[in-house]
């Protein structure tokens, strides 16, 4: 496995500059692109409220209907509306621009996290919080996404939002910049996995201090607050924000495509089910093993272990220069996310749960990486940010999904069997990335260098 590098310049003749003189891949060089800071910090605390929406919701029903099972519920109404309506949202914004979707969008979710914080207030039934929950998940703003999407936009083989072709730029209007380094893409990707996992460690504990600590509703208050202002402030960044597809060099029209019609995305969304299951299954069954032994507190320290591992094998992935292809990056990793998690069910003592869970977080981190690195190359610019909804999204399925039935596993026959959630999500997941894996491959990029584009473009042989 090896990437060749073909550097050509404009009217097709090879340049001189060998592929060893790139510098290698790395956090220094990722954070140094033109423009990456300007959407980065809002970005950041835009995302936070994501992570703190579900345990917001859960401890606020909880506390004023007494029932755990309806604040899952209402949590669960919430998660599934926003994995069914974030990769329409992704479609617009492609289509019309981020700030156009997001500034709309941020205000709906502050309406709606409002209401549903009243009726709860109120003492209304269950099918009103269920009602307000719905539009409370479709509106969450997907900054993740959109932030990966202008890292493809500025480092990509492609411009952002049009076809290829010399003198092209990132960005759209005045101010809009060079393209960046493609070989960033794998870093860039990493350093949004670790970005995320780092939220979920922030955010969780944050709405549950201010719950338990100011008022049941201050989570989910501060949680609105934190999107209204953070979404503002990234829709605000527009030197970054990709073109739309309806903006093609010398003013052509994009033809509009459907991420979801290609095919490596539908593949990727399954894979990422299967991902999704892990979160979810471990979530709920590490809190069933904790109180199954009689010490609730160690829960924390379990998942936070979990997530260390993510972090940390998210920060190598992105250092590393690979030198296999992505395709086979992503089997690997899946293979052994799925063998780590096989031995879940059998552990029952805290020092090797904690252990093996770390070794889970380690597999996870590279699976997402490749996943979401891929969409690169698959999809046009145009239907970037709605191809990361997608699997966003599927991940968010993924673990409402095990989050349920996890949850009525343990219930039932103990948080053993709760752990075996995350080894048939995986598995399954893993199949299908097998069988199908012949749709991840890109459309060869030779093409276009033979017709003389001013590219540098990235041939892996995988």
């Amino acid at each position: 496995m090896s990437h060749n590098t073909v550097d050509t310049t404009e009217g097709g003749t090879p340049a001189a500059t060998p592929p060893d003189a790139t510098p290698r891949p790395g956090y220094g060089r990722l954070l140094r692109t033109p423009g990456a800071w300007t959407f980065l910090l809002p970005g950041f605390a835009a995302r936070q409220p994501f992570a703190m929406l579900t345990i917001g919701i859960v401890l606020l029903v909880q506390h004023t209907t007494g029932s755990y099972g309806s604040a899952g519920a209402v949590a669960a109404v919430t998660g599934v509306s926003m994995a069914v309506f974030a990769p329409q949202g992704g479609k617009l914004a492609d289509r019309f621009g981020q700030r156009a979707v997001l500034v709309p969008g941020v205000l709906l979710h502050t309406a709606s996290v409002a209401a549903l914080i009243v009726l709860a207030l109120a003492g209304a039934p269950l099918w009103a919080l269920f009602l307000a929950a719905v539009p409370t998940g479709a509106s969450v703003p997907q900054i993740g996404p959109m932030v990966r999407s202008r890292w493809a936009a500025l480092l990509g083989g492609s411009p952002s939002g049009s076809g290829s072709g010399p003198g092209s730029h990132s960005g759209s209007g005045p101010g809009s910049r060079p393209r960046g380094d493609a070989s960033l893409l794998p870093t860039a990707a990493a350093f949004e996995s670790v970005t995320d996992e780092f939220t979920f460690v922030i955010g969780p504990v944050l709405a549950t201090a201010l719950c338990t600590g100011v008022h049941p509703a201050a989570g989910l208050i501060a949680e609105a607050v934190l999107t209204l202002a953070g979404g503002l402030l990234f829709a605000a960044q527009r030197g970054t924000q990709p073109k739309t597809g309806r903006h093609g060099d010398g003013g052509s029209a994009e033809p509009r495509v459907s991420a979801l019609s290609v095919p490596g995305v539908r593949v990727l969304a399954i894979s990422f089910l299967g991902i999704g299951s892990v979160f979810g299954g471990m979530q709920v069954s590490l809190t069933a093993f904790s109180e199954e032994i009689g010490n609730p507190g160690v829960n924390g320290l379990l998942y936070g272990v979990f997530a260390a591992g993510n972090m940390l094998a998210g920060i190598v992935c992105g250092a590393v220069a690979w030198k296999i292809g992505p395709r086979r990056r992503l089997v690997v990793g899946y293979a052994g996310l799925t063998l780590a998690a096989s031995a879940l069910w059998a552990v029952h003592s805290v020092p090797l749960l904690a252990g093996l869970g770390l070794l889970v977080g380690l597999c996870i981190a590279p699976a997402l990486i490749t996943g979401y690195t891929l969409v690169e190359s698959l999809v046009p610019a145009s239907a970037r940010t709605e191809a990361f909804t997608w699997l966003t999204g599927a991940v968010a399925l993924g673990q409402a999904t095990a989050v349920t039935v996890a949850g009525q596993l343990a219930d039932v026959h103990g948080a053993s069997a709760g752990f075996l959630v995350p080894l048939v999500g995986t598995a399954l997941a893993l199949v299908t990335l097998i069988a199908l894996r012949s749709r991840l491959a890109p459309k060869a990029s030779g093409r276009v260098a033979a017709r003389g584009m001013s590219h540098r473009l990235p041939v892996t042989v995988d």
